[in-house]
């Protein structure tokens, strides 16, 4: 018989019927899922009592640049989530307009369930973009954004959806600066009085477990720092490890509770006090534009996507995009911001000091000592300067604050022994070869 026709093994089929299950385009995912024994998948590999959770993700008044960079998360990626690979987190079934398989009733029906709190598990709700007043569209017979109909054709605001959604989530989860602080869409003069999530649901709003908002920002925010949220929210949500710790703005303390030039490549550059005079240079970019010292963001550590680019570290100036007070309080874009004439003055002033100095100490750790004995560098590359009688003095005083208190080499110690019988040998003074040796 061809090995093409044998049947699939009994292993190979009961794997593939565990893990995906009959696939069954003309009804929702989350009406299959019902039909499916969460525990029966890969024993063992999903532990903890909560096996699945469903994500429904609603987007307001969005580029969907949220959506494209957590699609590029690497740690943990979305396929860690979706096919629950991650130890102790529930396997994520996510409802996204863009990315679902079903459409129309099939994948509205997804909603509909979570709404009328059928589903047979625990859900979350993902609000990506910021949200329009949809009274002021509503006056005019419109609206702004809107997902599904009702009965009669009348289309349905996804934040209608967010009132119905949020009260059962486990957690309320708005993704980007649009959905975190209102962003673009709510700057000065938009017509659609936009806002955040947190405005929407107010100070009161409490998830089903507890949880007020969880806001990710950024725009568009680190994909990594998306799913890392969502992944020890899940823990959490598990009973397989505590609340993951957020500051007083709903931020994850642990990704935001530092500055992007706390972490700067180009921090070193505002100690000496040298800066960047144009776009393209390598130095501290502060006085071409940069807000990096006010504002906190991990871009710089952690990088755009799989921990390469961000911002500065490709040469671009910080605006701030992270912050609630983002595009408003940090326009003009690429203008000096007015604190640097205090802060980058006083750090041009102190280096000014510094600079020479750290130069000279570097001049004499570029030497090796048979060196300075020779009065010789033997580089073919270019010549190599003797230190002059001042950088002398200079250095020998630097070397006698530096062996102060300490051992320091060529020095003449005793031979050393221990009651457990460890010996530490002898150091004579001048006991090494000569150089003429060692040629």
């Amino acid at each position: 018989m061809d090995a093409t026709t044998l049947p699939p093994s009994t292993l190979e089929r009961e794997t593939s019927d565990e893990r995906a299950g009959p696939v069954d385009l003309l009804t929702s995912s989350a009406e299959r899922e019902m039909q499916r024994s969460p525990g029966a998948e890969r024993a063992g590999a999903l532990l903890g009592p909560v096996k699945v959770v469903h994500a429904y993700w609603l987007a307001g008044m969005s580029c969907d640049g949220c959506t494209v960079s957590v699609t590029g998360a690497t740690a943990p990626s979305v396929e860690d989530l979706l096919i629950g690979r991650l130890p102790g987190v529930p396997r994520v079934v996510l409802h996204h307009p863009v990315t679902s398989v079903e459409s129309g009733d099939a994948f509205m029906r997804n909603y509909e369930l979570a709404a009328e709190g059928k589903l047979n598990a625990p859900y979350v709700v993902i609000y990506e973009g910021s949200i329009a007043n949809e009274a002021l569209a509503a006056e005019t017979g419109g609206y702004w954004c809107a997902m599904g109909s009702e009965t009669v054709p009348k289309p349905i605001p996804t934040t209608t959806w967010l009132k119905r959604l949020a009260p059962g989530a486990a957690a309320v989860i708005a993704i980007g600066t649009c959905a975190t602080w209102g962003g673009i869409p709510a700057a000065y003069g938009n017509p659609t009085g936009a806002m955040s999530v947190m405005d929407f649901l107010g100070k009161e709003y409490l998830s089903a477990l507890g949880l007020p908002i969880i806001n990710v920002p950024g725009c568009s925010p680190v994909g990594d720092n998306f799913t890392e949220t969502v992944a020890a929210v899940l823990l959490f949500l598990n009973g397989l490890g505590p609340l993951p710790e957020f500051d007083e703005l709903g931020r994850p303390a642990w990704l935001f509770n530092q500055t992007v030039h706390q972490r700067c490549v180009r921090a070193g550059f505002y100690e000496e006090g040298t800066f960047a005079e144009r776009y393209g240079d390598p130095e501290c970019l502060v006085e071409i534009g940069c807000w990096g010292p006010v504002v906190q963001c991990n871009i710089t550590s952690r990088g755009a996507i799989n921990h390469v680019g961000g911002c500065m570290n490709t040469g671009g100036i910080c605006i701030g995009c992270t912050m609630p007070g983002f595009p408003d309080r940090f326009a003009p874009f690429y203008k000096r911001p007015p604190g640097t004439i205090v802060s980058s003055t006083t750090s041009r002033t102190v280096g000014s000091f510094v600079r020479p100095l750290r130069r000279i100490t570097m001049q004499f750790q570029n030497r090796e000592p048979r060196w300075d004995k020779e009065r010789s560098v033997p580089s073919g590359w270019g010549n190599v300067p003797e230190p002059g009688p001042l950088k002398k003095g200079m250095h020998y005083f630097y070397e006698k604050l530096q062996h102060h208190n300490a051992a320091q080499p060529g020095r003449t110690t005793k031979e050393e022994r221990y009651d457990d019988g460890y010996e530490v040998a002898g150091v004579r003074s001048g006991e090494s070869a000569p150089p003429e040796q060692l040629a």
